[in-house]
């Protein structure tokens, strides 16, 4: 009886442990499956989503680092700025493998790959000499050779790169990727976009932080800083390289003495300049100049690169097609004038002229408070006007102006006479009144360096001089909800587009070419194109491209 009792308690012991070992050994083949699909084979989209998670996580360290030291990460927005710029490298990312897997998946892993070990080198330069690999950064590197490149050589590079490069690609050697069918990559392509959309419009609120720093960020942001800004450079080099059409050859009509300063505006409305009837007296010294507000004046985009294309054009630049014509500056450079080009800003396209001047470069023998703002560009300018042998002469001074989103920081603290202002680059934080206080204050700022320029022209009293200022665009400042510049031209508002476009002249120049006043305020219209027209028929210069129904000073113009 006992020893059936003890069978009968084997038996059943043994079957629960079969039970048990059957149980245990179909669970681990499921973990096996599982860890298969997850780790060995895993599909398309999910391998994409993995590599977009990881890359925003490893090599991002300085992005993150900035933007905690300069957010209050404390409060909702700053954090919602945070968690908005690591969702935007892992959109990136996402999407752009995810075009890539629609042309060849087998492109997926050496592209990773290759991003890896990319990412581990710059890495290494970002964090250790705190460059950022915008445009003008990628240029030095391809301008590197090697004895330079190897001085920059340490054990620390290694680290980086075994750690950071080698071992991720390792990683990535054990990866077999399922085949994913083209319908499923391309509906998780569209839902890419939909779900990257949908949190960018949530996060709106962010959007002016990060244009602010746009430049910092993106030269933070792997791989694709140093991979869009290398194409930049390229196709600058190459830009710059190609041959500029000449444009056909001109003559001068008469010779006498004349001085022509271009001054190129920065994000200044028409709707705040007093001289267009703003009830603001934002131009009270200009007004008393003998200004003249060109009415109904537009620019010919939303954004600088593009407006100064189209200042310094002789066509509408989006006629030229594929072709470069020389600009202004370099047109009247090869014909004998003397050309100057100071600039507290940027975007002009390729020019060759006898001097260009950045700011930075004036600072270094400017003294005093005004040298850190756009009055730097008339430093000294007099005295290198008296030394040119030339009988033309032609200045333009690109100012920063009222660039946003720091308006208060463009002008001098005497010139902040509307008050309270808004001292935030989150605008929408300000109060509307705060924002057009240091806006006004800008323009103000303005009137006193255009009546400056205006007062070194008078002490040429022997010469014919003018004085033409056109800003590049206009600037929203809350209307509909927009800020800053740079809309789509075709549903800009018109304070993107409206922009003051003064002229001042001297009585000898007014005199000499018999400008008649009562048409010039009368004029219908005016825009960019009118600028480089107007410059030849000041210098009194004709050539087959010379239009003289957009020359303001012949007296056709509509």
């Amino acid at each position: 009886m006992m020893n059936d009792l003890q069978d009968s308690a084997i038996s059943r012991c043994a079957q629960r442990l079969h039970y048990s070992n059957r149980t245990l050994s179909g669970l681990f083949s499921r973990l096996k499956a599982v860890d298969r699909t997850l780790h060995g084979n895993p599909r398309v989209t999910g391998f994409i989503v993995a590599i977009a998670l990881a890359n925003a996580a490893l090599y991002h360290g300085p992005l993150y680092s900035f933007a905690v030291a300069n957010l209050d990460y404390s409060s909702f927005n700053g954090a919602l700025t945070l968690a908005t710029l690591f969702f935007l490298v892992a959109f990136v990312t996402t999407l752009i493998l995810s075009l890539l897997s629609l042309v060849s998946q087998r492109l997926l892993k050496p592209a990773c790959m290759l991003f890896a070990l990319c990412n581990a080198f710059a890495l290494y330069f970002v964090e250790t000499y705190r460059v950022v690999l915008d445009k003008s950064m990628m240029g030095n590197v391809f301008n590197t050779n090697f004895a330079e490149a190897s001085s920059f050589f340490h054990p620390k590079l290694l680290v980086y790169l075994l750690v950071l490069g080698v071992l991720p690609c390792w990683f990535l050697s054990k990866v077999q990727i399922q085949r994913t069918g083209l319908l499923r990559r391309a509906i998780f392509l569209f839902l890419v976009l939909l779900i990257g959309v949908g949190w960018l419009y949530a996060s709106s609120k962010t959007w002016l932080w990060i244009d602010k720093n746009a430049r910092r960020l993106g030269g933070m942001i792997m791989p694709w800083s140093y991979v869009v800004n290398a194409s930049r450079h390229y196709a600058d080099h190459l830009s710059t390289s190609r041959e500029q059409t000449l444009l056909p050859a001109a003559s001068f009509v008469a010779n006498e003495k004349t001085i022509v300063f271009l001054v190129i505006g920065e994000s200044a409305r028409a709707q705040n300049f007093s001289l267009y009837g703003y009830r603001r007296p934002t131009n009270p010294l200009l007004a008393e100049s003998g200004v003249v507000a060109l009415p109904r004046s537009r620019a010919c985009a939303t954004y600088t690169t593009a407006s100064l294309l189209c200042i310094l054009s002789h066509i509408d630049p989006s006629r030229q097609f594929s072709q470069s014509y020389e600009p202004l500056p370099s047109y009247l450079q090869r014909h004998g004038i003397d050309v100057i080009w100071r600039t507290n800003n940027w975007g002009e396209p390729p020019l060759k002229v006898q001097t260009y001047q950045r700011a930075e470069d004036l600072r270094r023998e400017c003294q005093g408070d005004t040298c850190g703002y756009d009055e730097v560009l008339l430093h000294a300018l007099d005295q290198r006007i008296r030394s040119s042998t030339r009988e033309k002469i032609f200045v333009v001074l690109h100012q920063s102006g009222s660039h946003g989103p720091s308006y208060y920081t463009k002008y001098p603290k005497q010139f902040e006479v509307f008050q309270p202002v808004c001292k935030s680059v989150e605008l929408h934080q300000c109060t509307n009144e705060e924002l057009v206080n240091a806006y006004d204050n800008a323009i103000l700022y303005t009137d006193h360096f255009l009546h400056r320029a205006i007062g070194l022209l008078k002490a040429f009293p022997k010469a014919a001089t003018m004085l033409m200022y056109v800003s590049d665009h206009g600037e929203s400042l809350g209307e509909y909800g927009l800020y800053l510049h740079g809309t789509p031209y075709s549903i800009a508002p018109d304070v993107q587009k409206d922009i003051p476009f003064l002229v001042w002249m001297s009585d000898t120049f007014k005199h000499k070419k018999g400008v008649p006043m009562a048409q010039l305020v009368q004029q219908t219209s005016h825009s960019h194109e009118n600028v480089f027209h107007s410059v030849m028929g000041a210098f009194d210069m004709r050539s087959e491209i010379y239009n003289r129904q957009l020359d303001i000073f012949s007296g056709e113009t509509k």
